[in-house]
């Protein structure tokens, strides 16, 4: 739920109110130091001992398992390009162009700040949504499997093998001929 909050507050401030990424930053920077300099200073009022706060240190370890998590999926992404742009079939070619082509469409009519929100929004909200109505899912999908089956099959029957019964009878006259 934190996360929701501060991800939608962060996109209204820089969206709706358009302020700049630096001055929200700069802000939560500001509460976050008076928050934790009034909590020491009530602490000493109190007569209490300052909590310590070492476990706010990142460690090299976590900090190298990190980078190297990155340099992986960035590796990933790169024997993928090779990968697809090596193989000899065109679908995977064209399906991969066409998806990238799509993602700078949906890349230039929106910034990447709401890219990312509705990425968090998503991958916060539908996890939750399908655990608690999977059922009703499941039973959706086998439905929309058996419609688009069912108009797959028409267009087969309709479309297609008059396609072929046409391209076979052309081929059949030119042989008699």
């Amino acid at each position: 739920m934190a996360v929701l909050l501060i991800s939608t507050v962060t996109w209204v401030l820089l969206e709706v109110y358009q302020f700049s990424f630096l001055i929200v930053i700069s802000w939560a920077a500001m509460f976050i130091v008076t928050s934790m300099f009034l909590w020491g200073n009530i602490l000493r009022l109190l007569g209490k001992d300052v909590p310590d706060m070492s476990w706010l240190e990142i460690s090299e370890e976590s900090t190298i398992e990190m980078v190297n998590g990155i340099r992986e999926w960035i590796e990933e992404g790169i024997r993928w390009m090779f990968r697809v742009s090596a193989e000899r079939d065109w679908f995977v070619f064209v399906r991969t162009v066409v998806g990238l082509l799509l993602l700078s469409y949906v890349g230039t009519s929106s910034d990447l700040l709401t890219l990312l929100y509705i990425g968090i929004v998503t991958g916060m909200t539908v996890p939750v949504l399908y655990m608690k109505y999977e059922d009703n899912i499941k039973r959706q999908m086998e439905w929309v499997k058996g419609q688009s089956r069912r108009f797959y099959d028409m267009i087969d029957e309709k479309v297609v093998k008059n396609m072929k019964n046409k391209i076979v009878k052309v081929k059949k006259e030119k042989k008699v001929e």
